[in-house]
């Protein structure tokens, strides 16, 4: 029997999967308590004792991980203008799987030197001007990083006419700056691949043991990617499929958390009525992630950013409840919903969170009017026909409605200019297999591709 253990650390729970290669079948799964703070291994063990408990001991022929414990990757961009180059560099690490938790743009003070050394970022992303253009300020920008203070991974990702002087400059102080290509070649030109790679290399590399996931190493054969980036991966084998498996199409991915709602979208996004597209190009597997949407460390956030009329409304609640309801979930971020009005809440909110995260993922469209009369402007990505919405999660996952939390992603006539999905089919992601099946594609993309439409997309 060939049997494959799948472990995702996260920052609570690691959870794992096993899946019998040869049957095509999920064995079990199960999860523990991450305990990054004191031995990683602790609560990868209560995961597998639970999953013993199902299935009996097993043996594995593979063991592969992915991690977003301790807070996952974090990580600051830096480019020169804040709408080109540094929304360059900030895609390149969204599409990494990180946490973006600041964008610079420009020359750096030095406030805003103290201001990446407090935000403590596990890499730096530095970028600033296509190639054979501006050369000043991303010189500038290695000089000021160069007394950090830190010794944090860089990854130059700019001009390259001066990478290697960059390079040089950054690698009086710091241990590890590694040169890839620019994120933006050409002006309006996105290449973001390359950087990816590296952010994902220095990740396994580094990161993995400061954060102490190398106690596990001796129980995994090899840690893969952040958590992030294998759920990207296993939706873009299940959209775009490979050549002995096909995929379904264009899809988008909601996953909500305590902390942070990611929305992931598998498509080209053209226009589809006569706009004319404006800013840089979207890449195909695009992921966002709001920081100030989630069910319990989020919370209060959540409230500000949707406002308590939008969740009573949908929780069919009054504000004063929402209000209550926050307060409780925030002080106690282990709480479950006790009772009808309880579960009411969660659904309301966790509709919050796709609403909202949506709203900011897909694209707008804007009416001009010019000498030639009215032009249709659009800024990001038409998802209108998106017709595969996938939900993961805890709210999605363990909710009796998750499609009544998914239909916050559905295109509103009272919005038209938010370009989401118009009629699309829900599917739920009730085994948390995605970040798994985003492993399991590593070496395995077929089989992985097969049973995301088994396990996942039930037609």
């Amino acid at each position: 029997m060939n049997n494959v253990l799948l472990i995702d650390f996260g920052s609570t729970y690691t959870k794992i999967t096993a899946v019998d290669v040869e049957q095509e079948i999920i064995i079990g799964t199960a999860r523990g308590i991450t305990t990054v703070e004191t031995d990683i291994t602790e609560g990868l063990n209560k995961a597998l004792k639970e999953l013993f408990l199902q299935t009996g001991k097993l043996e594995f022929s593979k063991i592969l991980g992915c991690s977003s414990a301790a807070g996952g990757l974090k990580m600051v961009a830096i480019g020169l203008v804040p709408e080109l180059t540094a929304e360059a560099a900030k895609r390149a690490a969204l599409g990494a799987g990180a946490k973006v938790l600041k964008v610079f743009g420009h020359e750096l003070s030095e406030y805003e030197i103290t201001e990446i050394a407090e935000l403590n970022p596990d890499i730096i992303l530095l970028a600033g001007g296509t190639d054979g253009g501006n050369k000043q300020v991303i010189l500038h920008n290695a000089q000021m990083l160069k007394n950090l203070g830190k010794d944090v991974p860089i990854v130059v990702a700019g001009n390259k006419s001066v990478t290697p002087t960059v390079v040089k400059i950054l690698s009086e102080t710091m241990t590890q700056v590694v040169p890839c290509a620019n994120v933006m070649p050409k002006l309006n030109e996105l290449n973001i691949e390359s950087a990816r790679e590296v952010i994902r290399d220095i990740f396994l590399q580094r990161i993995i043991e400061a954060k102490g996931i190398n106690k596990a190493n001796k129980m995994v054969d090899r840690m893969v990617m952040p958590t992030p980036a294998a759920v990207l991966k296993a939706a873009e084998l299940l959209s775009i499929g490979t050549n002995k498996e096909s995929g379904i199409g264009d899809l988008m991915v909601v996953d909500i958390g305590g902390a942070t709602t990611d929305v992931y979208s598998i498509a080209k996004g053209d226009p589809t009525t006569n706009a004319v597209l404006r800013g840089l190009p979207e890449p195909f597997s695009k992921r966002t992630v709001e920081g100030d949407l989630g069910m319990r460390y989020s919370a209060s956030p959540l409230l500000k950013a949707a406002g308590a009329e939008l969740i009573a409304k949908f929780a069919n609640a009054d504000e004063s409840e929402v209000a209550e309801y926050v307060e409780k979930v925030t002080a106690d971020i282990e709480y479950l919903p006790q009772n009808v009005q309880d579960k009411g809440m969660e659904v309301a909110m966790g509709r919050a969170c796709t609403k909202l995260g949506a709203d900011r993922h897909v694209g707008q469209l804007e009416t001009h009017y010019s000498v030639l009369g009215q032009v249709f402007v659009q800024t990001g990505k038409d998802l209108t026909n998106v017709n595969n919405v996938i939900g993961t999660g805890g709210v999605i996952i363990s909710n009796e409605r998750p499609n009544d939390i998914l239909k916050g992603i559905i295109f509103e006539d009272a919005s038209p200019h938010v370009l989401k999905p118009k009629k699309p089919e829900f599917a739920v992601d009730k085994d948390y297999i995605m970040a798994s099946m985003g492993l399991l594609g590593e070496d395995y993309p077929e089989l992985a591709i097969r049973m995301m439409k088994k396990y996942i997309v039930r037609r």
